[in-house]
């Protein structure tokens, strides 16, 4: 499938890994119809920092996934949809676990209804490599047992088997594709990469983390941006979960370390109770097998964590005023 021209909706637009599909999608020259939650503010989240030319490429609706009615109106026209929308900090599904359900299982359902009404070309559902939970061997490949660890990775459990029904119930042509950890610039600091660099460029000469020894594979923004648009392009991805993963695995501490090397600060580490998540529900190593995306597209990771976690310092270091370092970012 040749995107150029395409009739894209992407939900989730405004957000960390959304707004950098949706400037590659205006590259690549589709007409992007991006769904941003609605709010009084009217605030379109990331797609407000935009260049001039991008934003006035992009045709902004604001919505809710939850609300069925809605999403009718927005997918009909559309060809392809990218569905990113989601509630996605752990922390907060332990407070609140049913907004998690509402929004990730019944607006995925809601987001699904309409564009099989509608007869969607293509739907690329987003998932986690926390359905995942603790890996039980690795490389971890798409047939790896799910485990719902979290509120957050039930509720994406949930949404993924939703997706996988309506491909085998009404032959709908989805496909479910798995990052790993994303991280890169306009990531918030509930995550642990941003939460490490701001507390540092902020002046803190003791930083305050969760746990340092599970393992990630971490995957730079744009890299991940490019595997939903390869998995979109290729004609082999219908009815499959992809994992996009680099087949990395580094640890929290030693992720710090290379934090710290690049930005060229001493800093003390604190262990802060409320970052550490309850025993059983702490997932302790991941490390993708990406052999199955790389067969069926092609797509294969540009950065190295060193160059990523570069050019994330950079960014953080110029867009400090985004982040709030005083205060735990659930």
């Amino acid at each position: 499938m040749d995107l150029k021209g395409k009739k894209v909706l992407v939900t989730g637009a405004e957000g960390f890994i959304g707004s950098h599909l949706t400037e590659r999608l205006i590259n690549l020259g589709a007409e992007v119809t991006a769904l941003v939650q609605y709010n009084s503010f009217n605030n379109w989240g990331w797609i407000d920092t935009f260049d001039k030319n991008i934003k006035n490429s992009i045709n902004v609706v604001s919505g809710d996934i939850r609300e069925y009615d809605g999403m009718k109106k927005i997918i009909r026209g559309q060809e392809v949809v990218f569905h990113l929308a989601a509630l996605i900090a752990i922390p907060y599904s332990y407070l609140s676990p049913m907004a998690y359900v509402r929004t990730n299982v019944e607006g995925t359902t809601n987001v699904l209804e309409a564009c099989r009404e509608y007869n969607i070309q293509k739907v690329i559902h987003t998932s986690t490599s926390e359905t995942y939970g603790t890996a039980l061997y690795v490389p971890i490949d798409e047939k790896h047992p799910m485990q719902g660890q979290s509120p957050y990775s039930a509720s994406k459990i949930g949404a993924d088997k939703i997706a996988e029904s309506f491909y085998k119930s009404f032959n709908m042509p989805v496909v479910t594709l798995r990052p790993f950890n994303t991280y890169g610039p306009r990531q918030s600091a509930r995550a642990v990469i941003p939460t490490i660099i701001s507390q540092i460029l902020s002046g803190k000469k003791e930083i305050k983390l969760g746990s340092l020894t599970p393992t990630r594979d971490f995957n730079y923004v744009k890299d991940t941006a490019e595997a939903f648009v390869k998995v979109a392009e290729s004609d082999n991805t219908i009815g499959e979960v992809i994992n996009a993963g680099s087949n990395y695995e580094i640890t929290i501490g030693d992720t710090v370390k290379k934090i710290i090397n690049i930005i060229g600060k001493d800093v003390k580490i604190l262990c802060d109770d409320q970052r550490i998540r309850p025993e059983n529900s702490e997932v302790n190593r991941l490390w993708a097998d990406n052999t199955k995306i790389k067969q069926l597209t092609n797509w294969l990771p540009q950065y190295s964590i060193d160059r990523g976690l570069e050019e994330t310092v950079n960014w953080i270091k110029n867009n400090l005023q985004y982040f709030k370092t005083d205060m735990y970012n659930v």
